[in-house]
Parts: C-alpha cells; sequence; structure tokens
C-alpha cells in the first residue's frame, strides 16, 4: 500500500510538470531563505552561545565605558571561589580604512589567555607574544582575511586612544570549534596603559572590564554578589554577571532587528505555505473525478486522503531537500561576505531541524483542506465533474 501511495503521489505530482517544478523551486527558495535568516539571527547570539559558566565578567555599574581601578583585581581575586582574575580594554582602532572592522583588545597575556582555553595557540608563539610588548595575537580568520603571517607589521588609527599604533603579529590563534571567535585582535595591556599614563595620568592604571575564573558555574550568582559587595558604596562600583549575560546585553541593544529578521523568515514560510495550498487545491480539484472512481472501486475515503497527503509530503521533501541542501554553500558565501559582522556563521543543528519542520508543517497546512473536501465528495457528484 505505501509503494502504491508513493508511486501514485509521484505520478500525480508530475502530471503538470511546469506547475511541479515552479513549486518545487518556490518551496526550495524558501526553505533556504529561512535557514539563511536563522543563520543570522544564531550569529547574532554565538557569542552568548559560545560564553563559559565558569566565567564572569566585571564592569562599571554605572556604565561598559567607565573604566575601574586595576587594583580591584586583587581584591577580586581574594573572593572565596574565585580562582582566576585577569583584566581587558577595548581599543578600537582602525586598520587601512574604517571598513576593516574587527574586535581588539589590550589584555594581559597570561592570565586571559588561560581563561580562555578555546583559543588555542603554539607555546612558541606564546612565548613570542608575551617576551614581545609590542606583540599581538590574531585569530586564524582574521590572519586569513587581511593575508597577516607570524613578524608582520600591522599599523592601526587610534580612536578612543589617538595616534598611530604599530604592533607585530607573534602568534595566530585557532578556536576550539566552529562556534569560537577567530576575528579577534589581541595585544599588551601595559603597551597601553603606558600611554595613557604618560598623557593622561588619572586615566593611567584602569582596566574596562575584569574577567573572573570561578570555581563551579553553579555558584556564579553568588560570586557575583560578593565580588560587587566589595565596592559598594565606593567612586567606582561594580556590575558582575556572567560572560552569557553580558554578551546578551550587547544583544539587546538590537533586539528590534533580531525581531525583525524572524519575523521575516516566519513571513517566508507563511508565503509558501499560501503557494503550496493553491497548488494541492489545484491538483485536487482537477482529479476530483477520479477520486469518486476510486470510491467507486472500492477504495476508502482515507486513501483517498491519504494520496493527496503523500503528494504535498513528497512536493515538500524534495524542495525542502534542494533548499536546505544549498543552504551550506549560501552560508558560506554569505559568511565571507559578511565576516566583519559575524565572526561565527555557520549552520546550526537546529537550524537544519527548524527547517526541515518548517517543510513538514507547509506539507500538512497545504494538503489538510483538499484531503478533507476530496474525502467529502459524493461518487455521483465526483463522477460529474470537470477537472
Amino acid at each position: 500500500m505505501i509503494l502504491f501511495m508513493l508511486r501514485m503521489a509521484l505520478k500525480n505530482a508530475l502530471r503538470h510538470r511546469l506547475r511541479a517544478l515552479l513549486t518545487l523551486a518556490g518551496i526550495a527558495l524558501a526553505i533556504l531563505s529561512f535557514g539563511l535568516l536563522s543563520t543570522v539571527v544564531s550569529a547574532w547570539y554565538a557569542g552568548a552561545d559560545a560564553a563559559s559558566d565558569k566565567r564572569l565578567i566585571t564592569r562599571s555599574a554605572i556604565s561598559l565605558v567607565f573604566p575601574l581601578p586595576i587594583n580591584y583585581g586583587e581584591k577580586i581575586r581574594a573572593v572565596e571561589g574565585v580562582t582566576s582574575v585577569s583584566w581587558a580594554n577595548w581599543f578600537g582602532g582602525v586598520y587601512i580604512e574604517e571598513k576593516n572592522f574587527f574586535p581588539q583588545f589590550a589584555i594581559e597575556p597570561t592570565s586571559y589567555l588561560r581563561l580562555y582555553p578555546e583559543f588555542h595557540l603554539e607555546d612558541a608563539e606564546l612565548a613570542a607574544f608575551i617576551r614581545d610588548r609590542q606583540g599581538c595575537v590574531v585569530g586564524r580568520k582574521l590572519a586569513q582575511r587581511f593575508g597577516w603571517k607570524i613578524g608582520d607589521r600591522i599599523p592601526l588609527r587610534g580612536t578612543i586612544y589617538a595616534g598611530n599604533w604599530s604592533f607585530i603579529v607573534r602568534g595566530i590563534y585557532t578556536g576550539r570549534d566552529s562556534g569560537t571567535d577567530e576575528n579577534q585582535f589581541f595585544f599588551h595591556w601595559t603597551y597601553l596603559n603606558e600611554w595613557i599614563t604618560q598623557r593622561y595620568p588619572r586615566r593611567g592604571n584602569s582596566s574596562g572590564v575584569f574577567v573572573i575564573g570561578i570555581r563551579d558555574g553553579g555558584e556564579a550568582a553568588l560570586i557575583s554578589e560578593r565580588v560587587d559587595s566589595l565596592f559598594r558604596n565606593s567612586l567606582a562600583e561594580t556590575l558582575t554577571e556572567t560572560e552569557k549575560a553580558f554578551q546578551l546585553g550587547f544583544v539587546a541593544m538590537t533586539e528590534s532587528i533580531v525581531l525583525a529578521i524572524q519575523l521575516v523568515s516566519y513571513v517566508v514560510i507563511l508565503i509558501i505555505m499560501a503557494v503550496m495550498a493553491n497548488t494541492m487545491a489545484m491538483s485536487a480539484r482537477e482529479r476530483t473525478a477520479e477520486y469518486a472512481t476510486l470510491k467507486a472501486l472500492g477504495f476508502s475515503p482515507g486513501v483517498i486522503g491519504w494520496l493527496i497527503l503523500v503528494e504535498s509530503l513528497l512536493l515538500c521533501a524534495i524542495g525542502a531537500g534542494i533548499g536546505i541542501s544549498l543552504t551550506w554553500p549560501a552560508v558560506r558565501a554569505v559568511g565571507q561576505a559578511l565576516d566583519n559582522l559575524f565572526p561565527v556563521f555557520n549552520v546550526a543543528n537546529s537550524t537544519v531541524w527548524l527547517q526541515v519542520a518548517a517543510a513538514l508543517v507547509v506539507a500538512l497546512s497545504a494538503a489538510t483542506i483538499p484531503a478533507w473536501r476530496a474525502m467529502q465528495v459524493r461518487i455521483v457528484d465526483g463522477l460529474r465533474a470537470v477537472g
């Protein structure tokens, strides 16, 4: 019976080949678009998804733009549950042109990179970076993007910290997995601090954020409260939160854009659902006399309904299969074009499952009403019908 259903569904689907091809193209394009838009949304949350539950971020309670005294680090280190502390400053320089954006951080090399084991760096490169005050470490994708290699001198024009800066590539790190950001640029905090201290003494010896390693991720809230209580009612109060919450704070600034993209992706599915429903309604209406004949031969209404449902499922399966298979090359192409905006741009497993679910919803929704009508038609009325 199953083979009979599939054979009949395939013959019915290909009876009008142009309509079938256009329908398949529409489904494939819709599923592909849905996958691309879903990938954009997941890329927006990539930083939060990759965050460790054993890292906390401490920043100024007023705003991220206000620095914290560097001596806070020793006090934080003494908090129960804290295993390590490091710090970082956002730099915000420009490489040749404004469009060449990438994240740049002044860090304390040893403690910072120890807190981020997902950044794989050769021991020799790490040692060279630590020795060289002007040294920098860059991600693999960033190095590929600009053709950098070990020993290259990288000029940056300061925006927050005015002037022309020069760095030497001492290491190129690779990510532990595809979710690791390989588009970052790290250099010595002491190099930046010396410059600040010479020109603006009151702003020296400060940090934008402290990165805290903790023993148990389940104690994140408790340790955060302990850290913040140390500096309560001080001139520079702190706000400590998990790394994921810190990353989500940036996502929240553009939440309306994310919601708009999600809305568009669902509108695409609704449109193809309407197209598919129209295709199935036309096909069922053209075969009313055939369905009546099948009933006259003894086939039950359920068989008629299943014939229409299987045809819809078959069309959506083929179209969705094409769309899903095209998602990977499309994502690679878009990712290369937008690597300065989305450092992590990969097809997530959840995206593929959403595409499959969307195709299934379209198939079932499009077939429901035509199948019900075909099951209800009387033999005499059906034999009178003209397709």
